[in-house]
């Protein structure tokens, strides 16, 4: 049975820890590839700047473009309406259902998974490939996987990754004050975000 991870995400925008983090969980976890995912703006993140779909799927794209076993997918931002993690994996499981998919997360995500809309029903179509590293202490990631376990009898997994201290709110950040993003976005992808002049006015407020 081919095994394929999916990592999303809004990728807002994306950079070297999230391909690390993708890469760590294909090694370690045997996957055949890594499907990545960009999200809509979801509740939570309403009021936050978000590049347009087009501009974050290129910049997915570009990132992505090295490496065989990393591919786009663009099922969510096509779906109409609000779209949720349960409803995607449901339809690639009844569209792949020989493939057995596992879903890549970082500690912190493991810790509030049960605050999700329909953790049952995202656990019903994936495994949980989550991160043991992070701002999130070790034993508490450990707590909150044997909870999963025992509370949906499900298979969660840990994995091992580089401690990197990279985020997209310190690359937006960084852009909207004209600092240098080099190293902490893959080149190409830095090129795009200078060539756009992407989040350089996003702490005034101003969404261009």
């Amino acid at each position: 049975m081919e095994k394929i991870g999916i990592m999303g995400g809004t990728f807002n925008p994306i950079h070297m820890a999230h391909l690390i983090l993708a890469e760590s969980a294909r090694e370690q976890a045997g996957l055949c590839a890594v499907m990545f995912l960009p999200t809509k703006r979801t509740e939570e993140k309403a009021d936050a700047y978000i590049l347009p779909n087009a501009m974050r799927c290129r910049m997915v794209e570009l990132a992505i473009a090295g490496n065989p076993n990393f591919y786009l997918s663009r099922i969510e931002l096509e779906r109409e309406g609000m779209t949720y993690t349960a409803d995607t994996v449901t339809a690639l499981k009844r569209e792949n259902p020989e493939t057995e998919f596992y879903f890549i997360i970082g500690g912190d995500s493991l810790v509030s998974f049960l605050s999700w809309r329909r953790p049952e029903v995202i656990l019903k179509h994936v495994h949980l490939l989550a991160t043991s590293r992070g701002k999130i202490p070790p034993e508490q990631i450990l707590g909150a996987a044997e909870k999963i376990r025992e509370k949906f009898s499900a298979d969660v997994q840990l994995f091992d990754t580089p401690q990197m201290e990279i985020s997209s709110t310190g690359i937006r950040e960084r852009l909207a004050a004209h600092r240098s993003v080099r190293y902490l976005v893959p080149e190409a992808v830095a090129h795009f975000l200078e060539t756009h002049r992407c989040y350089q006015k996003v702490l005034k407020g101003v969404e261009e």
